[in-house]
């Protein structure tokens, strides 16, 4: 119907060596719990212990990047792995990533749940001499010497992408949009954000009318659509910043006696498998890929930095979007 848009971005070449790492049995250690150690070097089949702050469980995808996570760093690839779930709070990741500088893990790697005030924490783990690995969401640190790396995807070309096809496909008269929001602070919320806005800034015919959080979270998204319906009779289309959110509006637009897809279009971005089944049925009309499978590309980069070998700052691995029709095609084959 609608051809794909391809992301701009390359992964760079450190993914081919993650391509190697053979995917295990769900197996994770404890934050309390005693693990080995890593000589320096990080080979000869030394353990390299790891300490992993999760953002939470908050959606699909996240359930997705934990189990990448927990399913690559095993005992079987050399790591043991200490994982925490902060529940979306940036105090529990803080004092997740104290204990771990107190256990004297190899390495620590983590998800900020905002964006902002990490420097103090970071600077103790550097002072450990502990390495430090972001995934999925960055810091707004000016001091980059604070991590070694950062793992995700170019959430301003996400929400990039998403204007495009809606400026392109839907927007050749005037439209309203509704926004949900992910967490206040979040570098994703944040980036879809920007880069729906700007994706959408020369097209006159598009107008957001109202944009609220709904914390990427299914409940939340529901919710807050619920209240953009009472408040606005006339939304021609939600712009959710994840599948989960949207997953959300799709209930509340149907309890209101309107058809989700036809009526009031959604257009998404992460591409888990509920979402992608809610585009095959038409519900939702277009999605955009937010990749969570990057278990095996951070343990690549664990091994790289114990082993004291350089690696990129930043590494934006490559998604892609998907109508009806190409969801239908990807379903049977889709890993999450």
């Amino acid at each position: 119907m609608f051809s794909t848009t391809k992301a701009r971005t390359r992964l760079t070449g450190i993914l081919a060596g993650a391509a190697v790492l053979a995917l295990a049995a769900c197996s994770s250690g404890s934050d309390s719990g005693d693990g080995g150690t890593a000589n320096s070097d990080g080979g000869g089949g030394d353990t390299i212990t790891v300490g992993f702050s999760q953002v939470g469980a908050e959606s699909g995808w996240r359930a997705a990047n934990t189990k990448s996570i927990q399913d690559t760093l095993t005992a079987e690839n050399g790591f043991d792995l200490k994982f925490s779930d902060a529940q979306q709070k940036q105090e529990n990741q803080i004092q997740a990533i104290r204990s771990y500088i107190a256990q004297g893990v190899d390495v620590i790697a983590f998800s900020p749940v905002v964006e902002s005030g990490w420097d103090a924490v970071l600077e103790e783990a550097k002072q450990a001499g502990i390495p430090v690995v972001l995934t999925d969401r960055a810091v707004d640190s000016e001091d980059e010497t604070l991590y070694e790396s950062f793992i995700g995807s170019d959430f301003i070309l996400e929400g990039e992408m998403a204007g495009e096809w809606v400026s392109e496909n839907l927007a050749t008269e005037p439209i309203n949009v509704v926004e949900l929001q992910g967490t206040t602070g979040a570098a994703p919320a944040i980036d879809r954000k920007t880069g729906f806005e700007d994706a959408t800034a020369d097209n006159p015919n598009v107008t957001i009318i109202d944009s609220q959080t709904g914390n990427f979270t299914r409940a939340e998204g529901k919710t807050v659509m619920e209240g953009f319906l009472q408040a606005h009779d006339d939304i021609d289309l939600v712009y959710a910043h994840n599948d989960d959110m949207g997953l959300g509006a799709i209930e509340a637009i149907e309890a209101a006696g309107l058809v989700p897809g036809e009526d009031i279009k959604i257009v998404t971005i992460d591409a888990v498998k509920d979402g992608m089944q809610a585009l095959a049925d038409g519900k939702i009309n277009f999605i955009v890929e937010c990749n969570p499978l990057l278990g095996p590309d951070l343990a690549e980069i664990i091994k790289k930095v114990v082993a004291g070998e350089e690696v990129e700052k930043r590494i934006v691995v490559e998604d892609q979007s998907f109508t009806q029709e190409q969801a239908i095609e990807a379903l049977p084959t889709r890993e999450y």
